[in-house]
C-alpha cells in the first residue's frame, strides 16, 4: 500500500504541470510495461528536478500514434469502458457527423451501445504505478464526463444529460481510492458551450466528490495539433466555474487576451487559482523574469493570495522534449524570482 505524500503548503504560490509530457523517443520505438515504468520514473524526475511541486506522471501509457492530433487521450477512457464499442461503422460515422457539434472529430470515440459500467477500465492501476515511483506529492489526471461524452455516439440512452451522468458515475467508481495527492478532471469542451454548464458541474462534481482528498479542475480552449478549438470567454462560464466542488481550477491564460483576469475576479474565494503563465502552442521558451511579471500582473488584478499555482496552459505532449523541458525550468524560476527566494 502507498502512502499518499500531502501537497506542500510552502511556498504560498506552488508549480504544478497539468498532464501530458513529451513522450521519450526510447519509448516510442520500444514499447513495453517496464519502458512505460522506467519513462515515467524519468518524467517524475525531471520535473521534481526543475522545480515543479506537484508533478503529474506524464500520462506516457495515454499515447497512442492513431490519434496524432490529441494523442489517443479520449480512447484511454472510453475504449476500455463497458457498454461502449470502437468498431466505428460507415453508418456511425457518418451519423456522428450529422448529429454532433464536434467538428474536429471525423468519428466518434466510441458507440454506446448498452448501460456503461467500468468493464475493463481500471485507472487505480495507473494511479497506483505512479505512486510507486512518484518520489513525492503528485496529481493524477482523467477526463471530464462531458467532454468524454461529446466524443460518443449515443445508440443507448437517447439523452445527452443521461449519457454524461452515466459516465461520471462511472469514473467516480475509479477514482475512489487512488492513492494520488490530488486528482484533476480535464475539460477543454465546456469553454466553448457555456450553456451546458450546469450539467457539466453535476458531472464533474461527482468524480470530484468520489475522492478524498485535494481536487482541482483543468480547463481550457482545446488543443487540437497546436490549434484553440473552442471560441468564447471566461466570464460566461464564471457562475459553472462557482459551482464546482474543486479546491483550485488550472486555467488556461498565457495564451488568452489580457482581459480574462478580469472575469475570474470575482471567483468564489473558496476557490484556488492556478494560472497558466507557460504557452504550450508555441516553441518559444519564456523567461524567468516573463513567468514573474505574468504572476505580478495577475495580483494586479486578481489581489494578492489569490494566485496558489502556476503552471502551463495544458499538456506538454505535442512538443520536444528539450523545449518542454526548458519551460519548467522557467516555471520555477519565474516563480522563485516573483517571491524573492
Amino acid at each position: 500500500m502507498n502512502t499518499i505524500t500531502p501537497i506542500p503548503t510552502q511556498p504560498r504560490i506552488l508549480t504544478t504541470t497539468v498532464g501530458s509530457y513529451p513522450v521519450p523517443d526510447w519509448l516510442s520505438a520500444l514499447p513495453s510495461e517496464q519502458a512505460v515504468v522506467d519513462a515515467t520514473r524519468v518524467i517524475f524526475n525531471t520535473q521534481r528536478q526543475a522545480g515543479i511541486d506537484l508533478p503529474t506522471d506524464g500520462e506516457l501509457y495515454r499515447f497512442d500514434i492513431n490519434h496524432p492530433d490529441t494523442n489517443g487521450m479520449i480512447e484511454h477512457f472510453v475504449g476500455p469502458m463497458g457498454g461502449c464499442d470502437t468498431s466505428i461503422g460507415r453508418s456511425e460515422a457518418e451519423a456522428f457527423r450529422a448529429n454532433h457539434s464536434m467538428g474536429f472529430r471525423a468519428k466518434p470515440a466510441a458507440v454506446v451501445r448498452d448501460a456503461l459500467h467500468g468493464g475493463g477500465l481500471n485507472l487505480i492501476e495507473d494511479c497506483r504505478r505512479a505512486a510507486q515511483i512518484a518520489g513525492g506529492p503528485f496529481k493524477f489526471t482523467v477526463t471530464s464526463p462531458y467532454m468524454l461524452a461529446r466524443t460518443l455516439l449515443d445508440s443507448h440512452y437517447h439523452d445527452f444529460s443521461a449519457l454524461t451522468l452515466a459516465i461520471a458515475d462511472v469514473l467516480a467508481a475509479q477514482v475512489a481510492g487512488c492513492p494520488c495527492s490530488c486528482l484533476q478532471v480535464d475539460e477543454a469542451n465546456i469553454p466553448g458551450n457555456p450553456e451546458d454548464g450546469p450539467l457539466a458541474a453535476q458531472a464533474i462534481n461527482k468524480v470530484l466528490d468520489a475522492f478524498e482528498g485535494p481536487t482541482a479542475v483543468h480547463f481550457c480552449f482545446g488543443n487540437y495539433g497546436g490549434q484553440t478549438i473552442q471560441a468564447g470567454k471566461w466570464k460566461p462560464l464564471l457562475e459553472f466555474l462557482n459551482a464546482l466542488h474543486a479546491d483550485h481550477l488550472v486555467l488556461e491564460l498565457a495564451h488568452r487576451p489580457a482581459d480574462d483576469l478580469e472575469a475570474i475576479k470575482d471567483l468564489d474565494q473558496k476557490i484556488g487559482i492556478g494560472l497558466g503563465v507557460v504557452d504550450i502552442k508555441v516553441n518559444h521558451v519564456e523567461t524567468a523574469d516573463q513567468i514573474a511579471s505574468s504572476i505580478d500582473a495577475a495580483e494586479q488584478v486578481l489581489g494578492e493570495g489569490r494566485v496558489k499555482y502556476i503552471h502551463p496552459d495544458c499538456g506538454f505532449w505535442m512538443l520536444k522534449r528539450s523545449i518542454a523541458d526548458r519551460k519548467i525550468a522557467a516555471l520555477a524560476m519565474g516563480r522563485d524570482l516573483f517571491l524573492g527566494s
